[in-house]
């Protein structure tokens, strides 16, 4: 067989899995609601946040006031760590935010729609999703919390669980799940992750020139999409992950069963590591 024949075949396989494992002809999609989504334009892209009100509902009301007001606009990300977080906010002199309780955590209802990914989980008794966000849970404490996978947003804070104000950040690595419950999480990526991996890094090995500020990312604009004129907003709809075809593809990602492959993995599944579809629709002509 020659290389160019072995390439094809390489190549017809890995579409293969793509689509069996996206499920991309069943998808069901759930349309984002103008008022709790975010646009954040930066000077190479734009970036689309979907916000959590229904679980740090304080935090995102805030966050909404700031943006609202032009607060971040100009913000710079001031430390960016390859492989952890991208950090941005104010500085000291212009930080006028009040201080939040925290909301790390919550009680779910009896009727939440939680999507089981896998027990006994390194950081977690039960992970899940419930409306596209990663979730923890703990059925003998009875309570659930957003989980710090890549492209999470969430609030900075001092030593203080009670110290969080405007400063924000991104999850831009491997998951640093040993945050979870102690920081609150508000939020997630849902368009532009590549524009968020661009921001330059701040953090330096030791040895190497410090970076200047001035080369700081910088954030040109933050506004809700409700506010910005409708011909230039970018729609989105993402996976419903309380569905059953999001369930399917959960066994599908479990099993394994594509003859790529011929070793088996364990029958682990991560739920950082599960990916939430999202799509950019035609405009509505009511939002």
């Amino acid at each position: 067989m020659t290389i160019k024949n072995s390439l094809y075949k390489l190549t017809l396989v890995l579409v293969a899995l793509l689509f069996s494992h996206a499920g991309l002809a069943k998808t069901q999609w759930r349309h984002l609601d103008a008022n709790n989504t975010v646009l954040m334009t930066l000077p190479y892209g734009k970036v689309v946040i979907e916000l959590a009100p229904n679980f740090a509902p304080n935090h995102v009301a805030q966050f909404k006031k700031l943006i609202k007001k032009g607060y971040y606009n100009g913000n710079k990300f001031y430390r960016v760590i390859d492989g952890f977080v991208a950090q941005a906010g104010p500085d000291e002199r212009h930080d006028t935010a009040p201080e939040l309780a925290i909301e790390s955590e919550w009680t779910p209802t009896a009727n939440w729609s939680f999507t089981p990914v896998q027990k006994n989980d390194l950081f977690a008794p039960q992970t899940g999703f419930v409306d596209g966000f990663p979730v923890g849970y703990s059925k003998q404490e009875n309570k659930a919390w957003l989980l710090h996978c890549p492209g999470m947003l969430a609030m900075a804070r001092g030593n203080s669980a009670d110290s969080g104000s405007s400063h924000f950040y991104f999850t831009i690595g491997q998951a640093p799940r040993y945050l979870d419950r102690i920081m609150t999480v508000f939020g997630r990526v849902v368009y532009g992750m590549n524009t968020i991996q661009a921001i330059k890094r701040t953090a330096t090995i030791e040895g190497e020139t410090p970076v200047s500020a001035q080369f700081f990312t910088p954030i040109v604009t933050m506004q809700l999409m409700s506010d910005v004129p409708v011909k230039e907003r970018i729609n989105i709809e993402v996976e419903q992950t309380n569905s059953h075809e999001f369930k399917e593809k959960l066994a599908r990602r479990l099993a394994r069963k594509s003859a790529f492959f011929y070793k088996k993995p364990p029958q682990v599944l991560d739920v950082c590591q599960v990916p939430v579809l999202s799509r950019i629709v035609k405009a509505k002509a009511i939002d």
